[in-house]
């Protein structure tokens, strides 16, 4: 159900890779990639910071809390973030977020203009050097598949290019407990993601799946230094439903489960609207800040702890 492509593909078959990426993305939304550009000694790097930070005592971290910025950056608790917006449970997972880099004297972050703020760091050497340089790498990652997804649009390779030359994309680092065996325990809530294309790498540990249109929940395998590729809502929305964003969720884990998240988001003023091609509109045109400020919304909204 969930293809494997391979990137080197791109390069020697581009017309073949774009045929394999689009039946994907019409069909489960969800592909795995492999030998991406992003380099695996860069991959490890972010995986020991990770566990650097999680590891701190409670009080370190909450000294970063994305609760007390505007801007989403910094640490989530477990239980600050319900990615169900139907269900009364809170999700167990913790999280580090990371965005588009600013210096505190940009003149957006000094207006204060929506997901412009700083990057608030951990007092850990090498950590933000780190994260930044990965965060550049799946941003690449990113637009080499766009490009593609513009062809097997009928678009030019470069369409969606100026659209993410500074982007609202996000990153994070995620903390999955082991499960506690309660009722209704979840580690993230069943959900679509909000932008363009995710790119996700895990530890292994079993626990993400999916549920296609029509069917079941279902595992998503692991294969060993695959990137977890999935269509989010607002390229769903762009492509006027022509590639599909699918539901997903994270049961709690049997042991702790570590994961890095790259959400390719657009530029804050990129125009949302139906593709050339794509038929009459379904949706009307929305700004990526706007839309993703609707959905961050209700996934901070404070629900009462079953």
């Amino acid at each position: 159900m969930i293809p494997v492509l391979d990137w080197a593909d791109a390069a020697t078959d581009r017309a073949g890779f774009a045929s394999a990426l689009g039946k994907a993305v019409r069909e489960a939304g969800f592909f795995l990639l492999t030998n991406s550009e992003v380099p695996a000694s860069l991959r490890a790097e972010v995986f020991r910071h990770s566990n650097d930070f999680f590891n701190q005592p409670r009080e370190a971290k909450a000294k970063l809390s994305i609760l007390d910025t505007p801007h989403f950056r910094g640490w989530a608790k477990p239980g600050d973030e319900s990615l169900d917006e139907t269900r009364p449970e809170v999700d167990t997972k913790e999280t580090f977020n990371i965005g588009y880099d600013l210096p505190p004297d940009d003149p957006r972050v000094l207006a204060d203009e929506p997901f412009r703020g700083v990057n608030r760091w951990p007092d850990i050497a090498g950590f933000s050097d780190t994260m930044l340089a990965y965060y550049d790498a799946c941003q690449a990652q990113a637009s080499g598949l766009l490009s593609v997804m513009a062809e097997d649009l009928g678009l030019p390779a470069d369409h969606f290019a100026t659209h993410f030359t500074e982007p609202l994309s996000a990153m994070r680092l995620l903390h999955y407990p082991p499960s506690t065996g309660a009722d209704n325990e979840i580690g993230a809530g069943a959900h679509t993601d909000y932008g363009a294309i995710t790119l996700l790498m895990t530890d292994g540990e079993p626990g993400l799946q999916v549920r296609p249109r029509g069917g079941d929940w279902t595992d998503v395998p692991h294969v060993p230094d695959a990137y977890v590729i999935n269509i989010g809502d607002c390229l769903m929305r762009w492509t006027n439903d022509i590639y599909v964003s699918t539901p997903h969720r994270v049961l709690p884990p049997k042991r702790q489960r570590r994961s890095v998240a790259f959400f390719c988001e657009a530029n804050p003023d990129a125009l949302i609207a139906a593709l050339p091609g794509t038929g009459d509109a379904k949706y009307p045109p929305i700004r990526a800040a706007d839309y993703l400020a609707s959905r961050l919304e209700a996934t901070y909204a404070p629900k009462e702890t079953p």
